[in-house]
């Protein structure tokens, strides 16, 4: 278990609360698990100056859950700029796991929160991630083998803010999605999660 600071104990507790009525907690990765928010930015970034973008970083805050290839496309329609969406997201993933997924530490007390919960709850994961990338980050913060499911870009045809990762995430668990909560730390997620009919928390906002 990771020592936490006073005020991340006092998160955890609050978390621990708003979960407790739930069967299954559906958590994401980026910026939810592991912090690595400011590192999928850079990544984005550096994948549009090349090209030929100078990309807002606040677009990938606005953004944040859509899969890459989405987000790919929106950053071609606003800079209108014509490139490959999936040739973007190919260069994007390689940055990423090349130069910072190596950094990646996880959000102590939602670690210690799925941590906590592993052997009382059913958990998946529910990720606007390709798979590939996914599985780098999750071993840099030491949670694989610690929930059931991983549900990503490739395994739905519409991803956050749709509530079709939740509801598929649900579908593998068996567990009704209003026994769900979903674990957030941005707007396209929670709105997939309230179209979904399950419980919503902002990790960010505790």
């Amino acid at each position: 278990m990771l020592e936490l600071s006073s005020e991340d104990q006092i998160r955890l507790e609050k978390l621990l609360e708003i979960t407790a009525p739930f069967k299954a907690l559906l958590y994401d990765v980026d910026g939810t698990l592991a912090d690595n928010m400011s590192a999928h930015t850079a990544a984005y970034m550096e994948a549009s100056r090349r090209h030929g973008v100078e990309m807002d970083p606040e677009l990938i805050v606005e953004t944040a859950g859509w899969p890459t290839v989405k987000v790919a496309k929106e950053i071609s329609m606003r800079y209108n700029k014509e490139f490959d969406p999936q040739t973007f997201a190919n260069i994007k993933s390689k940055i990423f796991i090349e130069e910072f997924v190596h950094q990646t530490l996880p959000i102590k007390f939602v670690y210690s929160h799925l941590i906590n919960n592993k052997d009382q709850k059913r958990i998946a994961l529910v990720s606007g991630g390709r798979r590939s990338t996914l599985q780098h980050t999750l071993k840099a913060i030491g949670v694989e083998g610690n929930y059931e499911f991983l549900v990503c870009a490739d395994d739905t045809e519409k991803g956050k803010p749709h509530p079709d990762p939740f509801l598929k995430a649900a579908q593998l668990l068996g567990v009704a999605p209003e026994d769900c909560i979903v674990l957030e730390d941005g707007d396209p997620g929670v709105q997939g999660a309230i179209k979904a009919g399950m419980g919503w928390v902002r990790i960010d906002q505790l």
